[in-house]
């Protein structure tokens, strides 16, 4: 029997230089990174495996922008408040969505259009000068490991590979990858701990009659148990966020775990997601047969990405915690303010993961006109010269992960990152040593 084995790849590629800043993923973190920089003047490569920018928000299907205000005031400001309230203007939000729904409200999501929000992207990328390459990931890097420090990115593309050397990279990509490929310290969920936090494939559906159904919100969680009770579910999922308006008939689902997916595991990820798309269809037929007003129901089309919340996070030079965030803590070296509830879905369809879900989502959240601040150091593998981390990657622990895993945070963290990385360049001072006054 022929064993396994390793295949060296040797090749002579072409190199590309002259970036001040290379940003590996196009999600909210990784566009916001790329559009500050280039604002401030840096030349930058934004590379993005899928074919539009905002991770999510537009691939991923999930359309609507996480809590933004504390109850009294808008906490996110920056490139994402812009985004939010550009596409107000332009007719891009939810019909029934008022300002203050991301300027005030407590706990209150923004709903919006997906192909809105890609051209709003590609519009402000454009605009700053940001190259971007789509269908395009960073596969590999060169490292000075004992100064630590990146040198250059292997890309691949429909073109092949190329080498990039630049001053700085970001690495955007959800899961480390790029940092984890440089070779800094990681915490992988799976494996640094004992159980991973489900994901979700979410899907667009036309024919919902918005009136009816609000009319009817009190009776969804009954809807939800009556449904569970006559086996309609191939899994007793009790936790459904729903179906949310982006449209005068469309709405956007968040329902169906798929637990125990591992997005750093190829064959995990892609039985998930056929588990997601079967799951869908599950919910497709909850909403038609227990819920009014989506009699009617149809489904348009699922995601393309997979709604994944957990998978691997860096050690950076700090650690935020659920201390932190119960002490509504400040920092010093601070790049925003965040509110919302500690938002860790249940890890199984057990009663007791239900029971915990819903006392963490009590316990665990901060009052009206109470924040906690995102220190910049969350962003900075420990002891990296010239790489950074934006979004989901952060370093956290699992319970304040699940606050700022979101798309406003993760926009926060990019702006912060991109404009670190160009500082950094035009001072030469190093990552950890910023001078973040």
């Amino acid at each position: 029997m022929k064993m396994p084995g390793t295949y060296k790849l040797i090749r002579e590629i072409p190199v590309e230089d002259g970036y001040d800043v290379v940003v590996a993923g196009g999600g909210p973190a990784g566009s916001a990174a790329a559009i500050c920089a280039a604002r401030l003047g840096a030349r930058v490569l934004l590379l993005e495996a899928t074919g539009c920018l905002g991770g999510m928000g537009t691939s991923g299907l999930v359309n609507a922008f996480d809590p933004m205000a504390d109850g009294e005031r808008m906490l996110v400001g920056g490139l994402m408040r812009e985004i939010v309230e550009t596409m107000y203007e332009r007719g891009f939000l939810g019909p029934h969505v008022t300002p203050d729904f991301w300027r005030r409200h407590y706990h209150r999501w923004t709903q919006f259009r997906c192909e809105g929000l890609k051209l709003l992207l590609d519009e402000l990328a454009t605009e700053a000068g940001v190259e971007v390459r789509f269908f395009t990931r960073a596969i590999d890097a060169e490292v000075d490991a004992d100064s630590r420090e990146v040198r250059g990115v292997i890309i691949n593309n429909v073109e092949g590979y190329r080498f990039i050397e630049a001053k700085t990279f970001i690495d955007a990509t959800g899961d480390a990858v790029l940092t984890d490929t440089c070779g800094a310290e990681c915490r992988e969920a799976g494996r640094d701990t004992e159980k991973i936090m489900p994901a979700t494939l979410a899907s667009l559906h036309a024919g919902v009659d918005w009136d009816k159904c609000r009319r009817r919100k009190a009776n969804q969680r009954e809807a939800l148990e009556k449904a569970i009770s006559d086996g309609h579910f191939s899994q007793p999922d009790h936790h459904l966020p729903g179906m949310s308006r982006v449209g005068d008939a469309l709405g956007y689902l968040n329902g169906g775990h798929v637990f125990n997916l591992n997005a750093l595991r190829c064959r995990s990820l892609s039985d998930g997601i056929m588990l997601g798309r079967r799951l869908v269809q599950e919910y497709v037929g909850f909403y038609r047969k227990y819920v009014p007003g989506c009699e009617n129901l149809e489904l348009v089309t699922t995601a393309s990405l997979m709604g994944i919340r957990e998978s691997r996070r860096i050690v950076g030079e700090y650690e935020l915690t659920i201390d932190d965030y119960m002490a509504r803590r400040r920092f010093p070296d601070q790049i925003g303010l965040y509110n919302k509830f500690v938002d860790v879905h249940p890890y199984d369809n057990s009663p007791e993961e239900w029971a915990r879900f819903k006392d963490d989502h009590e316990k665990m959240r901060l009052g009206k006109g109470e924040f906690f601040g995102i220190p910049y150091r969350i962003l900075v593998p420990k002891g990296w010269r010239n790489l950074w981390v934006a979004g989901r990657c952060n370093s956290s622990d699992v319970l304040v992960h699940g606050s700022i895993r979101v798309m406003p945070a993760a926009a926060m963290m990019g702006q912060a990152a991109g404009t670190a990385a160009l500082q950094a360049v035009q001072t030469g001072t190093t990552a950890y040593e910023l001078d973040t006054d």
